[in-house]
């Protein structure tokens, strides 16, 4: 076994745009551990509504209070991530038994992959079982400011209707 912290854990997701229930995962998921990193995976070969930059500056600011969070982004395998963070933790959010699907597949990839790197999955809160990225950004050109608030923070709100041009 490696001497890799366990008290570290290492949110992995594309987070474009982080929603209510990332938040949720993430709020509960930092009061377990001494530090979460929320890892945002750069994808070449997907184009994504946010840049990078955008996506992690979208993340700092709705976890500004949490003081043992912060945010990186990272090309490659989530699981060669959660070892460059020196953590034994990957946390996974999981909104249905579909997700939760495939969520263990990639769960047995990445044990085969890297054996000393655990995953917890947690249930996002039944509020936002049914909130996605994808889900946002299908309405989000659409909805006002009060629907969109039901789905995403504040600061995303504002960021989609500065990116869509919508009301």
């Amino acid at each position: 076994m490696s001497k890799r912290d366990l008290h570290v854990a290492v949110y992995t997701g594309s987070f474009d745009p982080i929603t209510l229930g990332h938040l949720n995962v993430i709020q509960r998921c930092s009061r377990l551990v001494d530090r979460l990193v929320i890892g945002i995976g750069v994808n070449i070969d997907k184009e994504s509504l946010f840049t990078t930059e955008e996506r992690m500056e979208l993340v700092q600011r709705v976890t500004a209070g949490l003081d043992n969070v912060e945010v990186k982004s990272f090309c490659g395998l989530a699981v060669e991530f959660v070892r460059a963070c020196n953590a034994r933790v990957m946390i996974r959010g999981v909104r249905s038994l579909s997700d939760m699907e495939a969520e263990f597949t990639m769960s047995l990839a990445n044990q085969k992959l890297d054996p000393d790197v655990e995953t917890v999955f947690l249930m996002a809160g039944e509020e936002y079982s049914h909130v996605s990225s994808s889900l946002i950004k299908q309405i989000a050109s659409m909805a006002g400011e009060d629907e969109l608030l039901r789905f995403v923070p504040r600061p995303v709100a504002k960021a989609l209707r500065d990116k869509l041009g919508s009301p």
